[in-house]
């Protein structure tokens, strides 16, 4: 299984939101180039990066600096938040950006990800959900939508969609541990691979995860706090 270690960014600064509210934010590292650098002297080979601000906003703010980290690091970036056009998928993959991650854009633009998956091929594009009491929430979780969790997988397979980031926003940063069922469910109705994120918050976590079969996992909170251990949680995902 692979880890992806998290640096979510406000304002240039690595982060971390409590259940997805913007008003519990904890800053982390005001230089989130040096956390992805550590992150690779670790072992890691990918990592997980979020624009919060342009997830809100939909116009990403921190695109010059995830740019840098993908200059000064080896690491496979993905990337998410405020990813609304093609346009915008362009510039990130024009600037060595591994895969962009879609998320508000897939459900209020219907038909968006068929076409970003026709122009740019599905190894490129992932599709994130974040989800609060079973269904999809949008503009960096501040809705949520009438649009259920196999609904939305089901609407995204058939767009072409090959890769998925889910997100329990009831169990992100809270380190309350995974939501093993929900995860065993979406990987016996769907074949695609399936990113865990927003609730590994201890090695146990990682092997139950990994006994499902789970292609990845996203790590965040556990990192900063020192919960847990990146080299550790490595091994464990081997």
């Amino acid at each position: 299984m692979i880890i992806y270690p998290a640096i979510d960014c406000i304002g240039g600064q690595a982060v971390r939101l409590y259940k997805g509210d913007y008003g519990k934010v904890t800053s982390y590292n005001d230089d989130p180039v040096s956390v992805a650098l550590g992150f690779e002297s670790c072992g890691a080979k990918r990592v997980h990066l979020v624009d919060l601000d342009g997830a809100r906003t939909g116009e990403p703010v921190n695109h010059a600096l995830f740019a840098d980290i993908k200059q000064k690091t080896n690491l496979f970036c993905e990337v998410g938040g405020g990813i609304r056009t093609v346009e915008r998928i362009s510039e990130y993959l024009g600037v060595g950006v591994d895969r962009v991650i879609i998320g508000t854009a897939a459900i209020e633009r219907r038909g968006f990800v068929k076409e970003a998956v026709k122009a740019f091929g599905c190894d490129k594009i992932a599709v994130g959900i974040d989800i609060r009491d079973g269904n999809a929430a949008t503009r960096g979780w501040m809705n949520t939508t009438d649009t259920g969790v196999f609904e939305f997988f089901d609407m995204m397979t058939a767009d072409g969609c090959k890769t998925f980031i889910c997100t329990d926003i009831s169990k992100d940063g809270a380190m309350q541990g995974t939501n093993v069922d929900l995860y065993r469910e979406l990987s016996t109705r769907y074949d695609v691979d399936l990113i865990a994120s927003g609730v590994v918050s201890s090695y146990e976590d990682i092997k139950r995860l990994k006994a499902l079969g789970i292609h990845g996992a996203i790590i965040g909170k556990a990192l900063y706090t020192g919960d847990m251990d990146l080299k550790k949680a490595l091994e464990a995902a081997k």
